[in-house]
């Protein structure tokens, strides 16, 4: 009995550990970014970040790419510009019905479908037009995978630096904009 009992408890700790929401924190020289991340949408994209997060790989990098009215988009070079080395792509979830609304956090790729490794970017504007129309090349979309739920200041300020064209970005901010930190809570 009383091992029944003890194993009951660790079910239901396991249970309550699994449902409790999962909230990044993006800390930056600019300041923090918090954003609650949607597993439940989006698992594989969910697991794929907190995966970099809490191996360290963010810390250090940049927001390379600052287009405003549109996205904010960082996770993948250094302060060097020096591009850091990702794991294997991830399936791309954009058919999970999340939007690309203001506010909301999805992965960057490139114009093949599956190849998000560790760049995510911010919606600073509903940007429809990232969202899956159909399962072709050009309407497929980005994946969303959350949303910004403090540290709004933060981002539209991150949205108005100034830039220039470079070899890695044609907006790449002319002073860094450092991530020094994702932290992963269960709330």
């Amino acid at each position: 009995m009383k091992q029944l009992l003890q194993s009951a408890i660790l079910i239901s700790s396991i249970l309550s550990t699994a449902l409790l929401a999962k909230t990044a924190i993006i800390e930056t020289n600019m300041g923090s970014i918090t954003v609650d991340l949607n597993e439940k949408a989006a698992p594989k994209t969910v697991a794929n970040f907190i995966q970099y997060a809490n191996s360290g790989h963010y810390e250090g990098t940049v927001f390379h790419r600052v287009i405003p009215n549109f996205m904010i988009q960082g996770g993948g070079f250094n302060t060097a510009m020096q591009e850091r080395d990702t794991r294997p792509p991830i399936i791309n979830e954009a058919s999970n019905g999340l939007k690309n609304e203001k506010y909301t956090i999805a992965m960057a790729r490139t114009s093949d479908v599956n190849s998000a490794t560790s760049q995510f970017f911010i919606n600073v504007a509903y940007n429809d037009f990232l969202n899956q129309r159909d399962k072709t090349t050009a309407g497929y979309g980005y994946a969303v995978f959350g949303k910004v739920t403090s540290g709004f200041d933060v981002v539209d300020k991150i949205a108005k630096v100034y830039t220039k064209r470079s070899i890695v970005s044609e907006a790449q901010p002319i002073q860094n904009i450092v991530i020094s930190k994702v932290t992963i809570r269960n709330d």
